[in-house]
């Protein structure tokens, strides 16, 4: 049984899909996209239908009300709060690029909301030259030019063989775009500048899987492995590097679902 449906708190309403039928909650927080990714429900739940008997799963797009600022911090405390209204506690939580930035303030600021954590394609670190990528998409964005910006992403976050596959469609959802989503996609993308959680992944006090990809053109193969580096030694973690899917990995390789819950299933 699969739900669109809104949680509304005092401050805020953020849209959110429910899907699966397990005793288990599992969290997903997707990454940045041009537009809500809710838009294809059917084709997540599609997706994750692997671990729809282990798990119930709910996944948050960012709030509706977005300020002109909107940092990684306030994402993670706006989805805890979205979590808690709902009821969702000691969940686990699995954060693609963006998403994985949120998965981790919220790992550290909220230890005891967490049992499990998968974070995929992500970076704790966003310094200036890792956001050159992220910066021609804002420019893009502000310029209007929703087309070329569709097409930009599309390039960056596929292997060149996807890529050319999927070039007519991303070129065509351009021509859906609204200014008012590209003004919410600049404050989204605006929000990752200065992230910097490095120093504070030690206090992570969950098993977390980290997987990245050698040919993320994103974030870099590095930065997986930085995240891996600066976990707590003694908390169980893994890491796992795909090579010829990209930065879109947690969508392309086709052991992706299979990986998770292998993870999520060990005790």
């Amino acid at each position: 049984m699969m739900r669109v449906d809104t949680v509304r708190t005092d401050a805020f309403t953020m849209d959110y899909l429910c899907f699966g039928e397990g005793k288990n909650v599992l969290v997903i927080l997707p990454g940045l996209s041009v537009q809500k990714v809710l838009g294809f429900a059917e084709a997540i739940a599609d997706a994750y239908n692997l671990l729809t008997k282990d798990f119930t799963i709910y996944l948050f797009e960012r709030k509706n009300e977005l300020p002109a600022v909107y940092k990684i911090t306030d994402m993670a405390e706006d989805t805890v709060c979205a979590m808690r209204t709902l009821g969702l506690e000691k969940v686990c939580l699995f954060g693609a690029s963006q998403g994985g930035m949120i998965a981790m303030q919220i790992a550290v600021r909220y230890p005891e909301l967490v049992k499990r954590m998968i974070v995929g394609s992500t970076s704790a670190y966003i310094s200036e030259e890792k956001n050159d990528v992220v910066k021609e998409w804002i420019s893009l964005a502000k310029q209007g030019d929703a087309k070329e910006l569709y097409l930009t992403f599309g390039e960056a976050i596929n292997p060149p063989a996807v890529f050319e596959q999927l070039k007519d469609a991303y070129a065509a959802a351009g021509e859906t775009v609204t200014a008012e989503e590209l003004a919410r996609f600049v404050i989204l993308a605006e929000g990752m500048a200065g992230f910097n959680l490095l120093d504070e992944l030690k206090k992570i006090a969950c098993p977390i899987l980290v997987i990245g990809s050698k040919d993320d053109l994103v974030l870099g193969a590095e930065a997986s492995v930085q995240i891996a580096e600066h976990l707590n030694p003694e908390m169980p973690h893994e890491l796992y590097l795909y090579e010829g899917y990209g930065h879109a990995a947690y969508d392309l390789a086709p052991d992706y679902r299979e990986r998770m819950l292998a993870f999520l299933r060990c005790k």
